[in-house]
């Protein structure tokens, strides 16, 4: 029996077949909670300009722009340290003093009696040991070193409070042999095109231009391992020392061509906070339940 690993039921699709029967403890009502599953560490991308968001970011970081009564990215430290991540790297550039100011080196509910439970922080200093951003692709393979084999991978600048990080997800991408497992969504007016296709078998698509296909919006949530990061898929060196900057979208595409990429259809509320009027629009609409 495949059963999806889908955050909050939201998502379709068989994501990882490979690694159906990894959930037969869980099924069989016998999964440890939440804090005693062990978790793969996190990285949240929060290096960018802002470019479409100034002028709010010619002085805050736009993952430190106020969503709803806190920071962007707060939103998804406290999912990572809900869900029993333990280890998380941001990766910043412009303005980055401002995030690791903010956050500091742990994340948890200021009650915590047990430091355990807390999300520990680090932090990948690209703007300080380059002068700016890499890109996705060349911050991930800087940021690799704080990392492990399988991580978490979300963008700080995207609003998706229904989303979890659920470890069932992680523990069967981590049994499978794909290189990613990307989070899609319905496509919103600026993307109507869409970035990838899905198919019946859970595999995310690397569609020709001509193709009719449905196609869907990447989230900028994902699980990726650690091997997307080197040859054949990548020659950016272990730790990139040189501070290449490369897109990630290449990679992934590349591992596509090779059946490598799972991918689930997530339906749950997703804002890219690309621009002022998005985040305009959030802050005025009243939260849903």
């Amino acid at each position: 029996m495949i059963l999806a690993a889908c955050p909050d039921g939201r998502c379709t699709g068989p994501p990882f077949a490979a690694a159906a029967m990894h959930y037969s403890a869980a099924m069989n009502g016998l999964a440890p909670p939440p804090s005693a599953v062990s978790q793969p560490p996190a990285l949240l991308l929060a290096a960018g300009r802002g470019e479409r968001m100034r002028p709010l970011t010619d002085t805050t970081p736009k993952p430190l722009l106020d969503v709803r009564g806190q920071p962007l990215l707060q939103w998804h430290l406290q999912a990572l340290q809900t869900a029993g991540v333990r280890h998380a790297v941001i990766n910043t550039a412009w303005l980055g003093e401002q995030i690791s100011t903010r956050f500091s080196d742990h994340f948890g509910p200021q009650t915590a009696l047990d430091k355990r439970e807390a999300l520990s922080i680090f932090y990948s200093h690209e703007g300080r040991d380059f002068g700016g951003a890499l890109e996705t692709a060349g911050g991930i393979a800087r940021a690799l070193p704080l990392l492990g084999d399988v991580f978490w991978l979300a963008a700080g600048d995207v609003f998706a409070p229904d989303f979890r990080f659920d470890a069932a997800a992680a523990d069967a991408f981590t049994a499978s042999d794909m290189l990613a497992h990307l989070w899609l969504v319905p496509n919103p007016a600026h993307n109507l095109r869409g970035d990838f296709g899905l198919s019946p078998e859970g595999l995310a698509l690397n569609l020709p231009p001509q193709s009719t296909a449905p196609r869907y919006t990447y989230s900028t949530i994902a699980l990726l391992r650690a091997e997307l990061f080197a040859p054949p898929w990548c020659d950016i060196p272990p730790g990139n020392p040189q501070g290449i900057a490369a897109p990630l979208a290449p990679l992934l595409r590349r591992a596509m061509d090779n059946g490598r990429v799972s991918a689930a259809l997530y339906t749950g509320r997703w804002t890219d906070v690309g621009t002022p009027e998005r985040l305009a629009e959030l802050n005025a609409t009243a939260p849903s339940p």
